[in-house]
C-alpha cells in the first residue's frame, strides 16, 4: 500500500484539490479484501464517522470490482478529502465504458449484475465518469457528515 500526501489533484475530476491524498494503492483481483481494510482506515483517518465509513467502503469495492471485471483486470484507487468530502476515485486501463450515465436507472430486479454504479450513485453525492480508450476513471464524492 502506498500513502503519500499531496496539494494537488491536477485539475481532474471538478472539486477543489485534495486537502490530502491519503491512499493510493495499485490492485488487482487478489488485493480487493485488503483494499477494503485500506479504505476503512484511511477513510477513518480523514474523519469520516462510521456510517459513512462504510459508505465509502462500499463505493470504493464497487468501483474496483468493476475495475478488476470490466476494466482489465486491476486498476488505482486514490482516496483523499476536500472541503468536507471524501474523494474515491478508481482508474482501470480497460477498453472504456461506453455509457457514462451507466447505473442512473435501477437494474432489473432478475439482472444477476449490474448493481454496482447504481449502488455508487445512491450512495455517492456526486459521481463522475472519464471514459475512453485509455480506460476509465470514476470519481465519486461523499460528504464526511451523512446528514
Amino acid at each position: 500500500m502506498a500513502s503519500r500526501d499531496a496539494r494537488s489533484n491536477g485539475g481532474r475530476g471538478g472539486t477543489s484539490g485534495p486537502d490530502e491524498i491519503a491512499l493510493e494503492q495499485h490492485f488487482d483481483r487478489d488485493d480487493l479484501y485488503a483494499l477494503r481494510a485500506a479504505v476503512a482506515a484511511h477513510a477513518a483517518h480523514l474523519g469520516a464517522p462510521p456510517e459513512r465509513v462504510a459508505h465509502v467502503v462500499i463505493v470504493a469495492s464497487e468501483l474496483a470490482s468493476n475495475a478488476v471485471r470490466h476494466g482489465g483486470g486491476g486498476g488505482r484507487l486514490r482516496l483523499w478529502r476536500t472541503d468536507g468530502r471524501v474523494c474515491c476515485e478508481v482508474r482501470d486501463a480497460g477498453p472504456g465504458l461506453a455509457d457514462p450515465g451507466a447505473g442512473t436507472v435501477p437494474p432489473s430486479t432478475l439482472a444477476p449484475g449490474g448493481r454496482g454504479l447504481w449502488i455508487v450513485r445512491r450512495l455517492a453525492t456526486d459521481v463522475r465518469i472519464e471514459s475512453g480508450g485509455y480506460g476509465t476513471q470514476v470519481t465519486a464524492v461523499l460528504p464526511l457528515d451523512p446528514a
